[in-house]
């Protein structure tokens, strides 16, 4: 792996079909799209699902807003997806396992990450985003309590 590059697994309590309509329709990713302490509404995230489509989202927190505009490069559902954000050349590809058992793991490799991006602080943040996207999956599934 080189020093521009991050990966990021979770294993997920849900069916694979459940985690990959999470990850690519706009009222789910509303729950948990950014670091804990910012919101993206429902409303300011486009995701046109294809590849050259358009995935857009806007994080709001404390210190203004976020925007994110990137290009569907992959869609193959419901397995893997990838875009490309072309203001920084991050190129970030995500694959859904199935596990069985209603488990689902998902694998997060960024490339081309900028360095701002590979800092303890924003890195732990995204950690906080895979924290709320399991949180909403718990609820959608009624295993809240389960660990």
């Amino acid at each position: 792996m080189r020093d521009d590059e991050l990966i990021h697994q979770r294993v997920l309590k849900a069916p694979r079909e459940l985690v990959w309509q999470c990850m690519t329709e706009p009222t789910h990713l509303a729950h948990f799209w950014g670091p804990r302490g910012t919101s993206t509404p429902a409303d300011g995230i486009v995701v046109e699902l294809q590849p050259g489509g358009r995935f857009e989202t806007v994080m709001i927190g404390e210190h203004g807003s976020h925007q994110m505009r990137a290009t569907f490069t992959e869609v193959a559902p419901p397995e893997r997806l990838a875009w490309l954000e072309p203001d920084s050349g991050m190129h970030t590809t995500t694959t859904f396992t199935d596990l069985g058992d209603d488990r689902t793991e998902i694998m997060i490799h960024q490339r081309h990450v900028p360095e701002a991006l590979r800092s303890p602080d924003t890195r732990a943040g995204f950690l906080t985003s895979l924290d709320k996207f399991e949180a909403h999956l718990a609820h959608l599934t009624g295993t809240c309590g389960d660990h």
